[in-house]
């Protein structure tokens, strides 16, 4: 019977003889761990992408946390089982939940500054650590220490604490799974990742309360601080993750990413899961990108598909039938900018497109002028092509974040890839974070296509970190290439194009780095490319703070006067 006395010396709340109050604590404090997990995956997902490594930092440290709470939180009853304690904490957590969206991405921007200053390995890793830590362990810290304080408060005799502790933990385990769901299907599409932060801090900050305000002495300390949490819950908080840019058209997010439009003079921009880079362009003019997208259109003359009149006349109004029944494929549509550029230079062509967001393809429609005859199914690639026809090109530029999906990576894929092209079909895929070291991602995707098409190409962007490949099992497909070009007038800017391109063509022939389905370390390989070239940007720096330190760093900076 201790606990009871114990509850009753502690400050005689009525709550506190209520089981009922006590599971409502664990309901609500479970469904905060996970919706703050939750959050915190989409809060660094902007500056550290949202792959596998970045969720086992964050799984890895909300789980030190919780183990040091529960720790912490039974000494702590035990010492002192003032049920106030408890519920002091859970408002301290609170208050810490309520201020991540205004402070957080502050702290991860720091972080990452002075880390890619210091760090020349790994810097994924201990980024996205360092930044967990000093934003996340402290409330879910507090948070782990509920669990042993409800045991405590709850079992009232030896006869019945396996049924108490048991009731406890599913209650708790029932709220982490509403928790899961709530975030991800509800809160952070509908009102963002800042609100749902919000909104579970005032539902811990409201369990404080009703404790609080059931004891007469801490009733008017309680309405003075609530008010000012109060306050704090609606206060606006800025949305944005790149809180630097002024030239946002939209940014938010979906079930899958974070999305941000940038509007430029001559260009609307679409970046998922990053603060900078272009995952999709729409060009004012309609003139060519620069980009891959203008490469990748090889792909189709490579198949035997005629090009309409606007690679023939400085972008004049094409033909209407010069690629009638001929088919295209994008795995991986994104707002459409390859879907509008084979319209536009091959008319005629039918385009299907393959996107998993399906916000994406409503932003495709609203900013980026996707042209109303591309059929676009909002689902995931793969599973996609695996129930689909056959097509004169398939383009597979589907990015999750710093690299491919590993299920479209591997050799499986590529052969259901080789098996859903035409006898001269030809598959052309975009490879980001190009590499000239031995065992690199793209050495890895090169060898793991070769061994299913005999016949592969690629090609390095110049001023770019991006490749384009394409593979067929058609030896002519380079002969179509140059008959094509040699065809287009010395003043077609197209024509300029495809002659870098043919130059700059280079054949990869089989090798042993081969992706499968059981094994492809896609994630762990671009986090090698990403240090690369953080370290190839930043070197000047990293060079300075190892030969002159911190003060050395800041007076090349112009912080502080060369002088000091």
């Amino acid at each position: 019977m201790g606990s009871l006395t114990d509850r009753k010396k502690a400050g005689g709340s009525r709550l506190m003889k209520n089981r009922y109050f006590l599971y409502t604590t664990a309901f609500f404090s479970g469904m905060s761990v996970m919706a703050i997990e939750l959050g915190a995956s989409r809060l660094l997902a902007p500056y550290f992408s949202s792959s596998q490594i970045v969720w086992t930092v964050i799984i890895g440290t909300i789980m030190i946390a919780l183990a040091l709470g529960h720790v912490i939180g039974g000494r702590m009853v035990d010492k002192n089982p003032d049920p106030s304690r408890l519920y002091l904490r859970l408002l301290l957590a609170a208050i810490w939940t309520a201020a991540i969206p205004f402070a957080g991405k502050y702290v991860i921007t720091g972080v990452s500054l002075v880390l890619a200053i210091f760090v020349k390995s790994n810097f994924l890793i201990w980024a996205s650590l360092l930044s967990c830590f000093l934003v996340f362990v402290f409330p879910l810290l507090l948070l782990g220490t509920v669990s042993p304080a409800l045991i405590k408060f709850c079992v009232l005799n030896l006869e019945e604490n396996g049924k108490v502790v048991g009731e406890l933990e599913a209650i708790s385990t029932i709220g982490s799974i509403i928790g899961t769901f709530l975030p991800t299907f509800v809160t952070i599409p509908a009102v963002g990742t800042a609100a749902t932060f919000l909104i579970f801090a005032g539902i811990l900050a409201a369990i404080s309360l009703a404790y609080f305000l059931s004891i007469k002495k801490y009733v008017a300390k309680s309405l003075s601080v609530f008010l000012i949490i109060g306050t704090l819950l609606f206060l606006p908080v800025g949305n944005s993750f790149a809180f630097w840019e002024t030239s946002l058209l939209y940014e938010g997010e979906s079930i899958y990413n974070y999305l941000q439009v940038k509007d430029t003079p001559r260009s609307v921009i679409l970046s998922t899961n990053v603060l900078e880079g272009v995952q999709s362009i729409m060009m004012k003019n309609e003139e060519l990108t620069g980009m891959y997208y203008d490469y990748a259109l090889a792909a189709p003359i490579m198949a035997g598909i005629p090009l309409g009149a606007k690679a023939y006349d400085n972008f004049s109004a094409g033909s209407s039938s010069a690629a009638q029944g001929r088919n295209l494929l994008i795995l991986g549509l994104g707002t459409g900018t390859y879907a509008t550029q084979c319209l536009n230079y091959f008319p005629g062509i039918e385009v299907e497109g393959v996107e998993i967001d399906e916000k994406i393809v409503s932003l495709a429609k609203e900013y980026f002028r996707l042209p109303a005859e591309v059929k676009v199914s909002v689902n995931d690639g793969r599973a996609y092509l695996q129930n689909s026809g056959t097509y004169d090109v398939i383009l597979v530029d589907a990015y999750q974040d710093i690299t491919i999906p590993f299920q479209m990576s591997s050799q499986e894929f590529f052969g259901m890839v080789k098996d859903h092209l035409k006898e001269n079909g030809v598959m052309a895929v975009n490879m980001n974070m190009r590499s000239d070291k031995e065992g690199s991602i793209n050495a890895y995707l090169c060898d793991t296509i070769a061994s299913q098409f005999p016949y592969v190409y690629t090609m390095a962007l110049p001023n770019n970190t991006n490749m384009v490949l394409f593979a067929s099992r058609d030896p002519l497909i380079l002969e179509r290439l140059a008959a094509e070009t040699e065809a287009l007038p010395q003043n077609s800017p197209f024509k300029k194009l495809m002659l870098g391109l043919r130059q700059d063509l280079q054949k990869k022939e089989p090798g042993p780095l081969i992706f499968t389905d059981d094994k492809a370390p896609v994630e762990l390989l671009g986090m090698q490319v990403i240090d690369e070239l953080i370290a190839g940007n930043l070197k000047y720096y990293q060079d300075i703070a190892e030969q002159e330190g911190i003060r050395g760093l800041l007076r090349s900076m112009g912080v502080i006067p060369a002088s000091r």
